[in-house]
Parts: C-alpha cells; sequence; structure tokens
C-alpha cells in the first residue's frame, strides 16, 4: 500500500460519517464512500501534495453524491403501503434516540446544499475556508448556506409555524 492510499484508507470513518449525513442511509452512505474512495484511488496522480488530502476526498465524495442524487431523482420509486406499513410499527426505545431521529430528520429536510455545509462545518469541524474548497464555492455563498441551513433546521426543529418568526434575542 503505498502512502497515499494510507492516507485515504485513513479517512473513511469520516468519509462515511460526511456521507450518512448527507444520505440519512447508512446503505446509501456505504455505497457512496465505496464509490468516493474507488474513485480517489484511481484518480490519486490528480491530488497535490500541497493540500489536505482530507479536503480533496470531501470534495470527490460531495461531488458523487451530487450526481447520484441526479441519477436518483430520475430514477425515483413508488413505496408500495407494505413498506410504509412496515416502518409506522416500530416503537422509540429512549428519548434522545427520538431527539437524535428529529435533528436528522430536520436535516435531511434541508435542500443538498444547505445540507452539505451544516455537515461540514457543524459536523465534520471544517475551517470555512475548507469547506468551501470541497463545496467548490466562495466563502461568502458557503456562509449564507450555512446560515441558511441553522435558521431553517431551528425552524424544523424548534417548530415553529411556518410564516411566524419569533423575534430573537441579541
Amino acid at each position: 500500500m503505498d502512502e497515499v492510499q494510507w492516507l485515504i484508507a485513513s479517512q473513511i470513518p469520516r468519509l462515511r460519517r460526511y456521507a450518512l449525513s448527507l444520505t440519512g442511509d447508512p446503505a446509501a452512505a456505504d455505497d457512496l464512500v465505496q464509490d468516493c474512495l474507488e474513485r480517489a484511488i484511481r484518480k490519486r496522480h490528480l491530488w497535490k501534495r500541497y493540500g489536505s488530502i482530507r479536503s480533496w476526498l470531501y470534495r470527490i465524495l460531495y461531488n458523487v453524491f451530487l450526481n447520484q442524487t441526479v441519477l436518483r431523482n430520475r430514477a425515483q420509486r413508488l413505496i408500495t403501503l407494505d413498506e410504509v406499513a412496515a416502518t409506522m410499527g416500530e416503537p422509540a426505545r429512549q428519548e434522545s434516540h427520538l431527539v437524535c431521529k428529529d435533528i436528522a430528520s430536520a436535516v435531511m429536510k434541508l435542500p443538498a446544499e444547505q445540507r452539505a455545509a451544516v455537515a461540514l462545518i457543524g459536523l465534520e469541524g471544517f475551517s470555512y475556508d475548507e469547506a468551501a474548497r470541497v463545496l467548490d464555492v466562495p466563502i461568502g455563498t458557503l456562509r449564507s448556506r450555512l446560515f441558511r441551513g441553522r435558521e431553517r433546521l431551528r425552524d424544523l426543529y424548534v417548530g415553529e409555524p411556518e410564516g411566524v418568526r419569533l423575534r430573537r434575542v441579541k
């Protein structure tokens, strides 16, 4: 295993966590990471060694996610009544589990661009500069997406009625 392959392999847990935050589905996240790793290893010669391999890998993963989202939207499948009924009867095991599900559900309702920005900054701990490079957007665009994403999460998670804005104290 060469040095680049080792560096790539060391990022797998972080890539999986980010993929899970983008997709919301463990199986889809695993597939996304697999596709990202395959592309990264195949194109490892393109990585500029002066930059962060983490940022490079996250950018690949995000681009693969965007490509798959386009394909998935074209081939949406119908959900049968049996599939819906099977998930409705599962009782909650504990309150913290429900809170996590509520937050994850709120995150999944964000547009993909906002979700990616919130995940990179809030979950993965990227700096604004790194996150902007990963998403290939200007830093102002990243900040705007992050602000709108956080505001939308507050609205979704706190449960403010649509169209009603509570005055926030600074």
